[in-house]
């Protein structure tokens, strides 16, 4: 249903945001409003702006500095909170104000993907190191079975040369028992 007019008269009451502090990072400064009250107790209507200062802050996630309009509030409080990256992620919405949730969802996605690029590269070094142990179990493997090639090769060598020398010694021993037939007797 659409909204009576008592009800868009009562959003118009409703002060809008500090337009500036959208530029910058604020922390909750707005723009203050009150009186002159000099000696003749004549009030005069004024206002008093935050105390904004032009700052390049460095951003470790970015990698490079942030030319910003910042109060000197946002800084106590970004030196406080350790860094420009750790005063975007720690501090509530509310104080950020626009421009501060767009750096802070910059500096989240730099983080995410710095974080994800980590990840990547110790997947791949483990990776990387599952295959090399694969290979150094496969080169072992291969050893193993040429060693036990060599073994077996080298014991049917010794056997070969056991027979031949039983075989050598047993012929003169045997002689006439594994000698042929004489050929006198398959003549007959």
């Amino acid at each position: 249903m659409f909204p009576s007019l008592r009800a868009l008269a009562s959003l118009a009451n409703v002060s809008t945001p500090f337009k500036r502090s959208s530029l910058g990072l604020f922390h909750g400064k707005l723009k203050q409003y009150g009186n002159n009250v000099p000696f003749s107790k004549k009030k005069t209507r004024r206002t008093w702006l935050p105390n904004v200062q032009n700052k390049r802050l460095m951003s470790e996630a970015l990698g490079r500095k942030l030319e910003l309009k910042v109060t000197t509030r946002a800084l106590k409080t970004i030196k406080k909170h350790g860094g420009l990256d750790q005063y975007l992620l720690k501090t509530k919405p509310e104080l950020l104000g626009y421009e501060g949730m767009r750096l802070r969802i910059i500096v989240r996605e730099a983080l995410q993907t710095e974080a994800d690029a980590q990840a990547e590269a110790k997947r791949v070094e483990e990776e990387a190191a599952r295959l090399e142990k694969e290979k150094q179990l496969a080169e072992e493997q291969a050893a193993r079975l040429a060693s036990q090639k060599q073994l077996q090769a080298q014991r049917k060598v010794q056997a070969k040369k056991e027979r031949r020398r039983s075989e050598s010694l047993a012929g003169p021993i045997l002689g006439a028992q594994h000698s042929s037939p004489s050929p006198s007797v398959s003549a007959r």
